[in-house]
């Protein structure tokens, strides 16, 4: 049995409140990367000792060191971005650097942050370009931080309406046969938006600016006719529109306007046969000025390892089986 060389490092923190940020309020972050390192993390005030074998007690030292930084940075880590650092880390990424660096595109009050570098780019691209398409797998938080640049635009009065619009595809767009009315017959589609949507603004305030047509979640068939000006306009799962539905948003956007448009070309629900308006639009429009296009990858994420470990499992499985990741895609696939 093999001695292994055990290291110790010591991190010197301003203040006891510092320490209180980095490591949680009851220790929950000390001991959740103790349990994901193998290291020992001992708690001394302003100072942190971490110890334990060499490659383990380096791998937490790091990881500690990029947290700290995101501390100074005014983030509040959680065991989420210490998972996705670490998981970086495995896969030879080095630190999460973007990790707690602001955002021109984002409220400060809002407390999202980029956690990737590719979720950096995105925000840039954003910052950078009228239209923005953003394509990658679930988790990489495509959905998530566009919302928050679309809140961000609207609470600063840089747009007047905030429009969140998704194709309900798997009703075949016509809805006359759901129960209900209108709103019962989209709401199952435009769930995952109002989701994101009231996990940065209060209920009552969403209510409020929805009374106010502030805000607008309808299905991508009401957007047909319309001119959008002045409007922060997200189209969610855009890999679920045809091309001609993916022309008749594009050509709905008025003056002073600004859209980001995401979706996975390698998950659709159109029927057999039907092209993806997300995956032409991805070559029409590359090198079009004021448009923005960013992909995403496995590297980019952030839900949960568990997530990342599945993103990886299917792509491993479609690399044996010779299928490309559109190939996989076509025809009611399931979302993870």
């Amino acid at each position: 049995m093999g001695w292994k060389r055990e290291l110790s490092h010591e991190i010197l923190l301003h203040s006891q409140e510092e320490a209180i940020k980095l490591l949680g309020e009851n220790g929950e972050l000390r001991k959740h990367i103790q349990n994901e390192t193998g290291a020992s993390i001992v708690d001394r005030g302003v100072t942190v000792i971490v110890k334990g074998e060499a490659e383990r007690a380096a791998r937490a030292h790091a990881i500690l060191v990029e947290l700290l930084a995101a501390v100074r940075r005014g983030h509040q880590p959680t065991c989420d971005d210490a998972d996705a650092g670490l998981d970086k880390m495995r896969r030879g990424g080095g630190n999460a650097a973007a990790l707690g660096e602001e955002s021109a595109v984002l409220r400060p009050d809002l407390q999202v942050r980029p956690r990737t570098a590719g979720q950096k780019r995105y925000l840039d691209a954003i910052e950078r370009c009228d239209m923005t398409l953003v394509i990658g797998p679930a988790g990489t938080g495509k959905t998530y931080l566009a919302m928050a640049a679309a809140v961000s635009a609207l609470l600063s009065k840089r747009v007047k309406r905030l429009i969140l619009t998704r194709p309900a595809v798997e009703a075949g767009e016509s809805l006359g046969f759901l129960p209900g009315d209108l709103k019962q017959k989209v709401n199952p589609y435009l769930r995952p938006l109002y989701d994101a949507l009231y996990s940065m603004v209060d209920i009552d305030r969403v209510q409020r600016l929805i009374d106010h047509q502030q805000i607008e979640v309808a299905p991508l068939a009401f957007m047909r006719g319309r001119s959008l000006d002045q409007s922060f306009v997200i189209l969610d799962e855009a890999q679920n529109t045809t091309t001609e539905q993916m022309l008749m948003f594009l050509t709905r956007l008025g003056q002073g306007s600004r859209a980001i448009i995401t979706g996975d070309i390698t998950q659709n629900d159109l029927p057999k046969g039907v092209s993806s308006g997300l995956k032409q639009a991805q070559k029409v429009l590359k090198g079009v000025s004021g448009i923005g296009i960013i992909q995403l990858d496995k590297n980019d994420v952030v839900r949960s390892p568990l997530v990342q470990r599945i993103v990886n499992a299917y792509e491993g499985h479609k690399k044996q089986a010779g299928l490309s990741p559109e190939d996989s895609g076509q025809g009611k696939a399931s979302r993870a």
